[in-house]
């Protein structure tokens, strides 16, 4: 099979949702999208295995994987990346993380605007990424808007948008790209300490 059309499994916890794509190359086979605030560790196995069965694969033909790595939910970003990492050594193929700028941008000149906490907005173009009110667009920063929260930073700012991919696919196609052995692996993309009190023991660590 030509790299440009490996069979590669994207999926995402990062947010209030459980999503997943199976592809091969460029093509999309099956996608799901399952909104949810919480639940995601108990249902990303099973949809997982859903849309592999639904496009008649099994496991073992998987070429590639693709995660999704944030920012986003702490705990979502964390079950995606050790979901990938834990399948990824299991079946001996690579596993590629993608920050969910690079997924929303998709190859264009664009900022990116994800739902922040407590009202904010991450702001994205290229490997920059800003935090902010809806408002607070960098005034250079002339490119078009995409992603989950341009349509609240466009009516705080008149700014123009333009539609956002699908982002269980758009992950799985960047990693069937990529995706390669001796790649870094997939590590959660966090912007701000977490909300909650540490716990009196330290917590296991992601190892890079």
């Amino acid at each position: 099979m030509a790299a440009s059309d490996r069979l590669t499994l994207g999926f995402d916890t990062s947010a209030a949702h459980c999503a997943a794509a199976l592809v091969s190359g460029d093509r999309v086979l099956v996608q799901r999208l399952e909104p949810m605030t919480k639940g995601q560790a108990e249902r990303l196995m099973p949809l997982l295995e859903d849309v592999l069965a639904e496009a008649g694969v099994t496991w073992g033909q998987l070429a590639a994987l693709g995660v999704g790595t944030g920012p986003g939910n702490f705990t979502g970003i964390r079950i995606a990346v050790a979901a990938a990492r834990g399948l990824a050594l299991g079946l001996s193929i690579p596993s590629e993380g993608v920050s969910l700028p690079e997924a929303y941008a998709d190859g264009r000149d664009a900022v990116v605007c994800l739902h922040a906490p407590r009202g904010q907005v991450h702001f994205a173009r290229g490997d920059d990424i800003r935090l902010g009110a809806p408002d607070l667009l960098p005034d250079d920063w002339m490119a078009p808007l995409t992603g989950p929260a341009a349509e609240t930073v466009a009516a705080a700012t008149g700014r123009q948008t333009i539609p956002a991919p699908d982002l269980a696919p758009a992950i799985a196609r960047i990693a069937a790209r990529h995706a390669a052995p001796g790649r870094p692996r997939p590590a959660p993309l966090y912007l701000r300490a977490a909300d909650a009190a540490p716990a009196a023991d330290s917590p296991p660590k992601i190892l890079p």
